[in-house]
């Protein structure tokens, strides 16, 4: 597998189609989103890998400042645009109500129930999935991404959200009141 990372080792998505690069959800207020797990542009810890690269598939908890005034429901992405796939890789999609301003760790996997936690499908399946880069294609960043929206994500194409695909529901976020983010790295040797 290190021989496909390596000729692959200068193919990535880019940040360029990033949610945070979306103009739908682009905005000038930006609020602090931080984790107790990792720090800003930092290693994520192997716990929060995917298992079958000998982490546990655990999300990082993750911390923010009370979001704007107006916002009905909050929008969290997390992506890899060092994939090397056309689009960056959508590792979770969730809705959030306003309130909270914390996620404890694992808060992310499909079927957990945390109050005012809708966890959507992502790049494959639904909920967290951790970082698992091909070997030897290099560090990966991971952007865990929150939007604060003014008009709360009901339907997307007349369904659900749940049943929609990332990037659809990406597409249907509309008026961003503030956002924030946070960059860890993963890399397999």
């Amino acid at each position: 597998m290190a021989v496909l990372g390596t000729l692959l080792r200068n193919r990535h998505a880019g940040e360029a189609h990033m949610a945070w690069n979306l103009p739908n959800l682009s905005c000038d207020t930006v609020f602090e989103l931080t984790s107790p797990d990792f720090t800003h542009e930092s290693p994520l810890p192997p716990v929060h890998a995917a298992d079958r690269v000998g982490g546990a598939d655990l999300s990082p908890a993750l911390t923010w400042a009370q979001p704007p005034g107006r916002t009905a429901q909050l929008l969290l992405v997390v992506e890899d645009p060092d994939a090397p796939t056309p689009r960056p890789f959508v590792h979770c999609v969730a809705l959030l109500e306003p309130g909270p301003t914390a996620l404890p760790q694992d808060a992310l996997r499909a079927g957990t129930a945390v109050p005012g936690v809708r966890v959507l499908r992502s790049g494959m399946g639904r909920g967290y999935l951790g970082p698992a880069p091909i070997k030897g294609h290099g560090p990966h960043r991971y952007a865990f991404q929150m939007f604060a929206l003014a008009d709360p994500i009901t339907s997307v194409g007349g369904r659900m959200p749940e049943a929609a695909k990332p990037r659809a529901l990406l597409a249907a976020a509309t008026n961003p009141l503030g956002r924030g983010r946070i960059d860890g790295f993963y890399e397999r040797p």
